[in-house]
């Protein structure tokens, strides 16, 4: 018996979806290569999808709902079926990252997520040697998780970046030159606030790694540490304050807003 057919929809999200998927398929009278045809991808792709084994695309969710004239149902389906593409550990920080009323993350290595481009999100997870479905997955997910920002209540977000944030390239100059680009289109968000810290202040209070706190529409503030294997989410009262005093000590050694989109700024005309 093939995979799919035991798949429970009850299960999770992404097996309902896989299975609704399915079925409408086969009450259409579709093959899995008539529907990836119309959807744009190999049919050993779909059959994984429906099988439960590989995320759902936003494209095949729109081409879904328009063969199956289903307006709207696997388009709503798909933000919460493509926090999938995290790790298990992961979601939980997702999910309180769209409650937060105020985001502030320091950043020593790369971008934080929620300010990344398609392209540079791409290149900083391909470096972990991922196949190319896990990739495209992953990089959905982070775009998705940006939405936030963009919502008609957006959360305050106030990053401080460690200058070699600007430095590191995960690929080439003009692919960089673009994210510092749009670094400095974010800072003109009237919520948003970017900090960086230049090479010359020397040791700060972030040389532990990076972190983010998170202020909550309800309930008391965490912290989310970044680790090798895999991040932590933190409750602790005293932790939690450990962190806010870190971060104000990191935003009290970081150029000022305009300072630090100067920096930006001339870390890209480097890169022309």
């Amino acid at each position: 018996m093939a995979y799919a057919e035991t798949l429970d929809p009850a299960s999770s999200v992404l097996a309902f979806y896989a299975t609704d998927l399915r079925r409408r398929r086969e009450s259409s009278g579709l093959t899995q290569r008539a529907l990836a045809g119309k959807a744009l991808m190999a049919p050993s792709l779909l059959n994984k999808i429906e099988a439960g084994r590989r995320l759902p695309t936003k494209d095949l969710s729109e081409v879904a709902d328009t063969v199956f004239g289903t307006v709207d149902h696997f388009q709503r389906l798909w933000p919460l079926v493509i926090k999938y593409a995290y790790p298990a550990w992961f979601r939980p920080y997702v999910d309180l990252e769209e409650a937060a009323t105020v985001i502030r993350s320091f950043q020593v290595q790369v971008v934080p997520g929620l300010l990344q481009t398609e392209d540079y999100a791409r290149a900083i997870l391909a470096a972990r040697r991922l196949d190319e479905e896990a990739v495209a997955e992953q990089v959905a997910a982070r775009l998705q998780r940006q939405n936030i920002l963009d919502g008609t209540n957006p959360p305050e977000l106030w990053v401080v970046l460690d200058e070699n944030v600007l430095r590191r390239r995960p690929a080439g100059a003009e692919m960089m030159r673009a994210q510092l680009e749009s670094l400095i289109t974010a800072a003109d968000r009237p919520r948003t606030v970017i900090q960086v810290i230049p090479l010359s202040a020397g040791i700060h209070a972030g040389v532990g790694g990076p972190f983010a706190t998170l202020t909550l529409d309800e309930g008391p503030s965490v912290v989310y540490v970044d680790g090798f294997l895999q991040g932590q989410i933190l409750a602790d009262p005293t932790q939690v304050k450990a962190a806010a005093r870190a971060y104000d000590l990191l935003t009290a050694v970081a150029l000022p807003p305009d300072a630090s989109i100067e920096l930006i700024a001339a870390a890209a005309k480097e890169l022309r």
